[in-house]
C-alpha cells in the first residue's frame, strides 16, 4: 500500500492505512435519498452530529439536489440553505460543501468549510479555479457526463475507464495551470452521474486505473439505483443499505480512500473490516 496524502487547508492527512467516511447531508427539499427530512436547520444539525458521533470524518453539505432530472437552484437560495449549518458545525469536524457554484463555495469557505466537492469537476463555473487557488481549499473533482437534468439520457462511452481517467488528468493539469496545490486535489468517478449500470461497475472494478499522481479517490455509491438492480431490490431505496455496506468494504479493498455515504454507522464498521484485512501481514 502506498501513501496517499491529502492536504486540507494546510494540514496533511494520510489515507492509506485507514480510509475515511464522508457523511452526506442534503439540506434540500427534494433529495433522492431522504426526501427532504433535513431541509430545516435544526434537523440538519441533529443529523450531522449523529453522523459525527458515528465516526464520519467529513460532513458533505449540499443545498442543491444533483439527482437525475433535478431542477437547478440559484446561488442565493443555495447559500441560504447551507451557510447556517456550516457555521454551526465548522468547529466540530471537517466540512465539505457540495456545490458547482464559486459564489456558494466562497460563502461556505467563509463559514468554515475546508473542502469543495464539485459534481462538474470544475467545469460548471469558470470562477471556481481562481477561488480555489486563492483560498487553498481542498477540491474534489467529480466526473459527470452531461448535466444533472440530462445525464441519464442514454449515456455513452467508447471506453468509460479510459475516458474518466483522461478527464481526471485534464482537470489535474487545469488545476496546476491556475496555481492550485496538487496535494489539495481528490478525484471522484461520479458513479451514477451519466453512467449505465455497466459503466458504474466497470469504473468500480478498475478504480486503480483512475488514480492520478497518487491523489485520493472519493467514491459514492450509497443508496444509488444501480444497487437495487444488482441486488434484486429494484424498488424502495430502503433496501439499498446492505449492498451499500458491501460495496464500502469491496471498494476500500480496491483502492478507494474516501467513501461518501448516508448511513455512517454501518459503513464505518464495513470500512474497519476492510482496513483490518488490508493491513494484515
Amino acid at each position: 500500500m502506498g501513501v496517499t496524502p491529502w492536504k486540507i487547508v494546510g494540514e496533511i492527512f494520510e489515507l492509506s492505512a485507514r480510509g475515511w467516511i464522508m457523511g452526506v447531508l442534503n439540506v434540500t427539499p427534494d433529495s433522492f435519498s431522504d426526501g427532504g427530512r433535513f431541509f430545516q436547520t435544526p434537523q440538519a444539525l441533529a443529523q450531522a452530529r449523529k453522523m459525527i458521533a458515528n465516526g464520519a470524518n467529513i460532513i458533505d453539505i449540499g443545498g442543491e439536489s444533483t439527482r437525475p432530472g433535478a431542477e437547478p437552484v440559484n446561488a442565493a437560495e443555495e447559500k441560504r440553505r447551507v451557510v447556517p449549518v456550516i457555521k454551526e458545525l465548522a468547529g466540530e469536524t471537517l466540512i465539505s460543501i457540495d456545490t458547482s457554484k464559486a459564489e456558494v463555495a466562497a460563502a461556505a469557505l467563509d463559514a468554515g468549510a475546508k473542502i469543495v466537492n464539485d459534481v462538474t469537476g470544475g467545469r460548471g463555473d469558470d470562477a471556481m479555479w481562481p477561488l480555489l487557488a486563492k483560498r487553498g481549499a481542498a477540491f474534489i473533482i467529480m466526473h459527470m457526463q452531461g448535466t444533472s437534468p440530462t445525464m441519464q439520457r442514454a449515456p455513452f462511452y467508447h471506453d468509460v475507464v479510459v475516458e474518466v481517467a483522461d478527464f481526471f488528468r485534464q482537470q489535474y493539469a487545469c488545476a496546476l495551470k491556475f496555481g492550485i496545490d496538487p496535494m489539495t486535489l481528490a478525484f471522484d468517478p461520479g458513479i451514477g452521474f451519466g453512467k449505465t449500470l455497466e459503466h458504474n461497475l466497470s469504473l468500480l472494478k478498475n478504480l486503480p486505473r483512475l488514480r492520478v499522481n497518487n491523489r485520493p479517490l472519493v467514491v459514492g455509491v450509497s443508496h444509488k439505483s444501480f444497487l437495487g438492480k444488482i441486488s434484486g431490490h429494484n424498488g424502495s431505496i430502503h433496501n439499498r443499505l446492505l449492498p451499500t455496506v458491501a460495496f464500502t468494504s469491496l471498494l476500500r479493498m480496491n483502492g478507494a480512500d474516501v467513501l461518501r455515504v448516508h448511513d455512517v454507522e454501518e459503513n464505518v464498521e464495513a470500512l474497519r473490516v476492510a482496513d483490518a484485512l488490508r493491513s494484515a501481514p
